[in-house]
């Protein structure tokens, strides 16, 4: 009778042994599948929220990639928006199709953070943030600030610190968010560096200059930001220079043949040297946006299309960017360039084209309000943010 028991206990026993082990090698299994199929993707993903890995943003190239159609976009009404300037507002001036809101930015191998405008501004709380480049800044600039709106209940606490309406001419405007002690600057400064009068004795074709090796007089005013965001590149071309009488100066000297490109240079220099002389790292944070795609052909009329092109038409490239990228590179401050070039040659839909305050001059340079710029905004989002998250203030 006992030895029966004890047969029945040993068997019992196995048994158990056996289920035991089939479930630990079934879950062992799963593991090793699930970590086959996902391998390390919580370090290359922006995920909304702390990121997993303190390096994710440097392991991510965000400006490889496609533009996918989203149904929830866009991200705020340009006309509910005091600070989106009329000529940016295409729907309001009478563009028809809105399927140009429609395309979020799709890294290829990572995601961004889904916009949210309530987190971007307690991130910003206190700070001060400073645009700094041409008409292209400045339409990066009224985005920006729509998109930070959205999360306010009460908007009466978002003011222009001087009263001043968003015009083309001004040098500088300044937004107030009142509730958060923020404050995001807009300066005018096409070229970076100084501008300048015909010197003595110039050819009367020299109407002004450009001093390549002495920034902007009002860089002064850019020093104590937390967050600076440069561009320059449209006015960089013959027709805004040479044709109106506009040529070079470098240490005195008038430099009549020198070519634009290499102006160009000299000029990211003189601002590279400056940043890296005068600008503190450990509190403000640098950017530079590269050239943004336009899509003129050849002296043709400008067309907007309805969806973005599927080829690029070389447009991907530009010496421009490929001048700022290089520059960059060698400097002491660590500057973020946010190539935008690449994207930006898809979206022949985007432009203003007819649909601004001035309808008979077609514009395939700027862009509607919502559209592109806030794409390159959520990119500057994501940085910043993910730098909180990691502990670095900014």
């Amino acid at each position: 009778m006992i030895k029966g028991q004890c047969k029945v206990w040993i068997f019992q026993s196995l048994y158990a042994l056996v289920a035991i082990g089939s479930v630990l090698i079934f879950f062992l299994a799963m593991a090793c599948a699930y970590l086959y199929v996902f391998p390390y993707t919580s370090t290359l993903v922006y995920k909304h929220g702390m990121s997993n890995s303190s390096d994710s943003i440097s392991e991510c190239n965000v400006f490889e990639g496609s533009w996918i159609q989203e149904d929830s976009y866009p991200l705020y009404n340009a006309s509910q928006c005091p600070f989106a300037e009329r000529g940016f507002n295409c729907i309001s001036n009478g563009r028809r199709d809105r399927g140009y809101m429609k395309w979020r930015w799709k890294p290829k191998n990572c995601d961004l953070l889904w916009f949210s405008a309530r987190e971007a501004l307690e991130g910003l709380r206190g700070k001060r943030v400073v645009f700094v480049g041409d008409s292209l800044s400045r339409t990066q600039w009224e985005s920006f600030i729509c998109m930070l709106m959205t999360g306010l209940e009460d908007k009466t606490s978002v003011r222009e610190i001087n009263g001043n309406k968003i015009t083309k001419q001004i040098r500088f405007l300044s937004v107030e968010f009142g509730t958060f002690n923020l404050r995001v600057d807009f300066y005018r400064s096409v070229f970076l560096v100084q501008p300048a009068s015909s010197p003595k004795h110039a050819p009367k074709r020299v109407k002004s200059t450009i001093k390549l090796d002495k920034l902007d007089f009002i860089s002064k005013e850019w020093i104590d930001a937390d967050v600076l965001v440069f561009n320059s590149g449209h006015w960089w071309t013959p027709t805004k220079l040479f044709a109106t009488g506009c040529y070079f100066q470098v240490d005195g000297a008038l430099k009549l043949g020198m070519p634009i490109t290499s102006a160009f240079k000299i000029a990211l220099e003189t601002w590279a040297s400056w940043v890296d002389t005068t600008i503190n790292s450990n509190r403000t944070r640098v950017y530079f946006r590269t050239f943004e795609s336009s899509h003129w052909r050849n002296h043709k009329p400008c067309t907007v299309t309805k969806r973005p092109s599927s080829l690029t038409g070389g447009r991907d490239r530009s010496s421009i960017s490929d001048a700022i990228l290089g520059v960059a590179k060698k400097m002491k401050v660590p500057v973020r360039v946010l190539h935008v070039t690449p994207m930006g040659a898809f979206r022949s839909d985007g432009h203003v084209g007819t649909w601004s305050d001035n309808p008979s001059v077609p514009d395939c340079s700027h862009w509607c309000l919502p559209g592109v710029p806030d794409t390159w905004n959520e990119i500057l989002f994501s940085y910043i943010l993910s730098e909180n998250q990691m502990g670095k203030d900014i």
